[in-house]
Parts: structure tokens; C-alpha cells; sequence
């Protein structure tokens, strides 16, 4: 274990962000480069010798946390990098972008602030990258069964990146003209620079993974013909039908799905546009929804350089503490400052969009809305509240509905779906389709980047079993499994 007193002897400090006016002006990471390896040793020797650590259960991967919270206290960052390898392909992109459940189960947190281990797991891969301790891994023989991957996101990454370590000859199709799905195009630069996506995919082409950019299965390529193709397919096409606001004006132009014009900065990042097509330059802005996508939306447009930005959110703002109702270790709703936030703009909540007003031209210039309460379990509008707000700009970050069915996919492979409207799947994450396997969003609904990689590790076993009668890779999650939370 970690230092047994480190948790009496050192108070919980956390990464250092740049200055607002500095970072608002570029698209770099917002952190102070460094910053976290001076701090990051006495920071894991808070993690306790807790008995049962918690923060097991708080992570869908299962990462072994006080371990590699013991390496780095230690500073042997070859043997903490392996640890964290042993349950997460990609801990740079967790470490950067999850939200972190384990922190929220973290025992220290019954009554002190959490260990800082989503600081402690980027350090250690921020390390073993610079140190050349992450090296590709080449399967010792083929099994001469191959695997079509659809979807390069966080979930057909991890399934592709497992099941060719297991000596499959894989090939990974995405319909955008990059790899890395909402990876790419959802995560704005400041969040994750592309660098990092960028190399894990040379260390997956050097173990034999094969993309295919530009491919959109069931439109470029019929379903059929691509199950006649491969001994096995894992679907992981995400949940991409955005949640919609239809209420009159919504015709308007100026009107966006965040996932319209989150993608159009990072296609300027990647050199594609000098100014993208979609600006909040000199814009009053308006972002509804209140959740990370909301936030992105924010912080992209500070950096376009909005006049103003204001982001609405339905639901009541949340308390700063634990609520009674979400004792620890659960994953509790809490009022969240984001570095978008620190950047400025203004937060609304417990408000709704009734309509949008626009000029002689049909582009949007005003929101109208209304304050709402729940009454009876029952959201209502409050009577006399109502008013408007300039907006020349609205993009709508209300979350995702699931997976794409306009494109053929599904009805072309003949999937079920579930209740929820994703792809149902059994035990092993296999559909109604023998060989079909589904994993991360398309077949558990929007959820988180760590849930996404544990699914696409799960899915991958159900496949290679599926390929070889039996399997050694992990399955971390079973289909049925949810968030530690009430």
C-alpha cells in the first residue's frame, strides 16, 4: 500500500489550469503542462489501506486503483503503468474525460475530499508514454478468424485493440473521414488534444488492426455484404440520434445539434477549415442542456469569441454536497464548474424553451422561455416568468435517443432492439443475429467514456468465444450492469 499516514499528512490538490484569458485563446489542453508529476506521489499516498476499496465497484473496469496508487506513491512508473493497462486500454483518454465514479466511492470520501485518482492515472500514462513503456502487442500466432468493427469511438477501439491481441485479423470502419468517433469529432481539443488518439492508433496498426475511414455500414456498404465479408462483427456505433426540441421556430436557421457544431471546430484543429462554417464569433450564444456536452458547447464558444453565452438547463440546479437521497459510494448529481464555466458565460436552470423568434431573413434571434418546477412529480410551467434572451446562435445538447436507424444499419443486419430503442443483445453482447455482437452506446444508451471501454473489453471475450469456443480475454461488465447509483 500507498504511505499509511498520507492520507493525515497531505491535504487533496489537483491539477493546475492555465489562466482563463491564456487558455481562452488557444485550443491547447487547459492544464498547466507538468504540473501534476511534482505533486502526483504524495497524492497517491493519500489512497488508504481501506479493506475494501470501493472505488472497485465505482469503476466499471474494475481498475486495480490502489495499486497503481501504490507504484506511483513509490514512483516505479513501468510497473503502475502495467497495472493500469492490465483492465484499461486507454487511460489517457479516461484520465482526461470520465467523470470520474471512482473518486465518488473513494472510502477517504466518507468524510475528506477523494483521492485524486483520475490525476494519479493520466500521470502515470502521461509518464509511461514518455518513457517508451507502452509498446505495441503483437499476437504470437493468428487464429485465421476474422472481425469487422463498426465505430471507432471509445467501445470499437477497446473491442478491436482485445480481440486483435487475441490473434483475430480485425478491421475497424468508421463513417467519419478520421478514426476516434465522438472521440474526434464530440471532444473538443481543450478537453483532449488529438494527439493522444492519434498515437493509440499507430500502437493498434503496429499490432495488426486494420481501419477503414470513410465507410458508412448500411449506406457505403450493405450490412449483408459486410456480415458475408467476416467470421464476426461488433457493432459499436454509438447512440447518435440527438434528442430534438420541437417547438415553433425550431426552423429557424442558427439552430444546431451540438453534434453539428462541436465537429466543425475540431475539423479547424485538424486543418480541414482556416474559420468553420458554424461560428459563435460576435454571437449572442444559448446552449440548452446542462450536462459535459452543454459545457463543451460553452467553451468552444469562448474561444470562437461569442459576444455572449448563456447555457439553459430544465432541471433544478444541484447542491453542492451529497444529498441525502445519494449517499456515498454512489455517483451523487452535483453542481459541477467546469473549465468551460470558469471561462464565463451565465447559468440558468429550471427554466424551458416555449419558442424561438427570428428575423426577416429566418435566422434566430431571440429564445423565448419560462421558469418550471416540479409539482406532484410533474414538471409545470410557473405562470408570469415568462421573458426572452438574444440568442443568434442555439445549440441544443440534450443527450441522445439511440443508435442511428436511418442509415440501414439495423434493419439490414435484422436487429432487435429493446425497450429503450438500442440493440438488444444477450449474455455474451450478442444480438438476435448469430455473430453480431454489440458493445458501448448502441446497445446500452448514452452513457460514459469508462463504460464504453469496459463494453467494448466485455464484447470482445463474447466474440472470441463466439470464434474459438472459448476465451481468456476479461469481461469486466455483464450487459445488465448500471451505474453505482440511486
Amino acid at each position: 500500500m500507498a504511505d499509511p499516514k498520507g492520507f493525515l499528512n497531505h491535504g487533496r490538490e489537483v491539477a493546475k489550469s492555465r489562466p482563463v484569458e491564456e487558455r481562452k485563446k488557444d485550443w491547447n489542453e487547459v492544464y498547466v503542462p507538468g504540473s501534476l508529476l511534482p505533486i502526483i506521489s504524495k497524492q497517491a499516498s493519500r489512497c488508504m489501506d481501506c479493506g475494501i476499496p470501493f472505488c472497485h465497484n465505482g469503476c466499471p473496469l474494475g481498475n486495480l486503483i490502489p495499486e497503481w496508487n501504490d507504484y506511483a506513491y513509490r514512483e516505479d512508473w513501468a510497473a503502475a503503468s502495467e497495472r493500469l493497462h492490465a483492465t484499461n486500454n486507454f487511460p489517457e483518454f479516461t484520465g482526461r474525460l470520465c467523470p470520474a465514479p471512482c473518486e465518488s466511492a473513494c472510502v477517504l470520501g466518507i468524510n475528506q475530499p477523494a483521492v485524486t485518482i483520475k490525476n494519479v492515472e493520466v500521470s502515470i500514462i502521461d509518464k509511461a508514454w514518455e518513457t517508451g513503456d507502452v509498446a505495441a502487442q503483437i499476437p504470437e500466432r493468428l487464429s485465421g478468424k476474422t472481425v469487422a468493427v463498426i465505430g471507432s469511438g471509445p467501445a470499437g477501439l477497446a473491442a478491436a485493440q482485445q480481440l486483435t491481441r487475441a490473434g483475430h485479423t480485425v478491421a475497424v470502419y468508421e463513417r467519419a473521414d478520421r478514426i476516434g468517433g465522438l472521440l474526434r469529432y464530440g471532444i473538443p481539443e481543450f478537453k483532449m488534444e488529438k494527439r493522444h488518439i492519434n498515437r493509440r492508433i499507430e500502437q493498434m496498426r503496429a499490432e495488426g488492426t486494420r481501419f477503414r475511414t470513410g465507410i458508412e455500414i448500411g449506406r457505403d456498404l450493405k450490412a449483408t455484404d459486410l456480415k458475408k465479408r467476416y467470421d464476426a462483427i461488433v457493432i459499436a456505433a454509438g447512440a447518435t440520434t440527438a434528442r430534438d426540441l420541437p417547438v415553433p421556430g425550431r426552423e429557424l436557421k442558427g439552430i444546431h445539434q451540438a453534434m453539428e457544431y462541436l465537429p466543425l471546430a475540431n475539423k479547424v484543429q485538424e486543418g480541414d477549415f482556416v474559420t468553420p462554417p458554424i461560428t459563435a464569433e460576435g454571437k449572442h450564444v444559448v446552449v440548452i442542456g446542462g450536462g459535459d456536452t452543454g459545457a463543451d458547447c460553452v467553451g468552444t464558444a469562448h474561444r470562437q469569441g461569442a459576444a455572449s453565452v448563456t447555457q439553459l438547463e430544465i432541471m433544478p440546479r444541484p447542491g453542492e454536497d451529497r444529498a441525502p437521497n445519494q449517499p456515498w459510494p454512489t455517483f451523487p448529481m452535483l453542481y459541477k464548474v467546469t473549465s468551460a464555466h470558469e471561462e464565463g458565460g451565465e447559468r440558468v436552470y429550471s427554466v424551458s424553451t416555449t419558442h424561438f423568434e427570428g428575423d426577416e431573413d429566418g435566422n434566430v434571434q431571440w429564445l423565448h422561455l419560462t421558469e418550471v418546477e416540479f409539482i406532484d412529480g410533474k414538471l409545470t410551467q410557473k405562470s408570469g416568468t415568462e421573458r426572452k434572451i438574444p440568442a443568434q446562435l442555439v445549440t441544443l445538447a440534450m443527450g441522445f435517443t439511440g443508435t442511428d436507424r436511418d442509415n440501414g444499419l439495423v434493419e439490414q443486419f435484422g436487429l432487435d432492439l429493446d425497450e429503450r430503442g438500442n440493440i438488444a443483445r444477450d449474455g455474451d453482447f450478442q444480438t438476435n443475429v448469430p455473430g453480431v455482437f454489440v458493445a458501448g452506446d448502441a446497445g446500452r444508451g448514452q452513457s460514459l467514456i469508462v463504460w464504453a471501454i469496459a463494453e467494448g473489453r466485455s464484447a470482445a471475450r463474447g466474440c472470441d468465444r463466439f470464434l474459438t469456443g472459448v476465451s481468456d480475454l476479461p469481461a469486466p461488465i455483464r450487459p445488465t450492469d448500471r451505474s453505482l447509483m440511486v
